[in-house]
């Protein structure tokens, strides 16, 4: 990929009408005030957009970042700095040029099949679910063989900061294949980064940004994703299965108790990653790695003194689940539900002032939201494990439109438009299946579907 093609303007309205309207404190005016009168700068900013592309150059005034510190939680010690986490606020206009890039640096990744089939951060048609449904389906055929499961959490410390810009473009020649006017442009992108920080009425000076992809930006992610390209093949070598979600890598591997070969190669595996993570300036937090063996309780001790160099866990949280040994999500479902009940408690409280659309958008964002969240992992289980989430959703139901206690549940649900769980966890899946064999879900789940083929020819064949 070696030039940009130059962009009309039905495409930056397009992308001008999507890109979230935040407004920067070095923006010259709010962005809901530039969005009213777009039409009026529209040839002035096509101009000055496509003058980047053509050109090669990022614009020096779209480097400079706003840092805010946000307290993590609202009852940390607000004098210990550990508590904040920093967002980074970036020019509108920057991110309407970075989204034109994005999109045609996406067509080409796609095209050219470059990125790492097991990463699902920030692709499209790539979610958390998608990733767990893969690694959940392993884990269980691992248990249908009778063997034992290890999985291991891999944390990285501060990883979108540590990016080495020399090693990146690097990359980005090498691996991706951008050269000339492209290439330049994304040298130009990351180099003489500025940022300053801003509270309340107060500002910093400004200061350079020597290390790290652009925090807030569009292309941060993609790039830290081209960045970690090479991580895959050192897995692989070890035979190791894995999968990642930006800075996120989960390995896990089959064990016979009788066989601790799969173990040797993982914790080689692990020294592999930890020595490319060391030239490639990422760290490694082994404090915060955790391993959890998935199987019966009797065989999963026999693993624990291989392991104990890592923190071992009988429940571990990956990417808002909580896994448990069993495997069974019995863990998962009493913690939704009893975030689920706090939250409904709050909204009953608020019930008497609200109007059933105003209500009905609370329960959707608090209630259902948690409910459908990653409940395709929760397909198969008994009717038993989930009559708490059932239990959950029909007090929200009965919440919504004041029904009393002993009033039967199954019209106000249907009167909601409201399916039961167990049935919004079947559409789940079946959602899954149509968007893989339709073209529109990842291809490591695309790849574990197999049409049936009945034994003897029937009409009913091909349906």
């Amino acid at each position: 990929m070696e030039h940009f093609a130059l962009v009309d303007a039905e495409t930056l309205g397009r992308v001008f009408s999507r890109v979230n309207p935040t407004t920067c404190l070095l923006d010259p005016i709010p962005t809901s005030l530039l969005k009213q009168f777009y039409a009026f700068f529209e040839f002035e900013l096509l101009n000055i957009l496509n003058c980047s592309l053509q050109t090669g150059v990022f614009p020096a005034a779209f480097k400079t970042a706003v840092v805010k510190p946000l307290l993590k939680k609202s009852n940390l010690d607000p004098d210990i700095f550990a508590n904040y986490r920093p967002v980074s606020n970036l020019p509108f206009l920057s991110k309407i040029l970075e989204k034109l890039v994005f999109i045609q640096l996406n067509v080409f990744l796609n095209t050219n099949n470059i990125l790492e089939q097991c990463q699902s951060g920030f692709r499209m048609n790539h979610s958390t679910e998608t990733a767990l449904v893969k690694i959940v389906n392993d884990l269980r055929c691992n248990m249908d063989s009778q063997k034992l499961s290890v999985l291991v959490l891999l944390d990285l410390s501060a990883a979108f900061d540590t990016v080495d810009h020399h090693i990146l473009l690097n990359r980005l020649r090498h691996l991706v294949g951008l050269s000339g006017t492209v290439l330049n442009w994304f040298y130009s992108y990351l180099t003489d980064r500025h940022f300053l920080v801003s509270m309340d009425t107060c500002s910093s000076g400004t200061h350079e940004l020597k290390y790290g992809v652009p925090q807030g930006s569009i292309l941060g992610p993609i790039l830290f994703n081209l960045y970690m390209l090479p991580l895959g093949d050192v897995i692989r070598r070890h035979g190791i299965n894995f999968h990642s979600y930006a800075d996120d890598t989960q390995l896990y591997i089959a064990v016979s108790p009788d066989d601790m070969g799969p173990i040797d190669s993982l914790l080689n595996c692990i020294l592999d990653i930890e020595s490319w993570m060391a030239v490639n300036f990422l760290q490694l937090n082994q404090d915060k790695t955790e391993v959890l063996i998935i199987g019966p309780e009797g065989k999963r001790e026999k693993l624990l003194p291989k392991l104990n160099a890592f923190k071992h866990s009988q429940c571990i949280k990956n990417l808002g689940v909580l896994f448990d040994s069993e495997l069974d999500f019995i863990p998962h479902i009493r913690n939704s539900t009893k975030i689920g009940f706090y939250h409904l408690k709050n909204i009953a409280r608020v019930r008497p002032f609200l109007s059933l659309a105003s209500t009905e958008v609370l329960m959707h964002a608090f209630i259902s939201s948690r409910l459908d969240y990653c409940n395709a992992l929760l397909s198969g289980l008994p009717k038993k494990s989930i009559s708490q989430l059932q239990l959950l959703q029909n007090s929200a139901a009965r919440v919504l439109t004041k029904t009393r206690k002993r009033a039967h549940i199954t019209p106000v649900l249907e009167s909601l438009h409201w399916l039961p769980v167990r049935f919004r966890i079947d559409f789940k899946v079946l959602l899954l299946v149509f968007k893989c064999l339709n073209g529109l879900g990842p291809s490591y789940l695309s790849d574990l579907l197999l049409p049936y083929r009945p034994s003897r020819t029937l009409r009913s064949s091909g349906t």
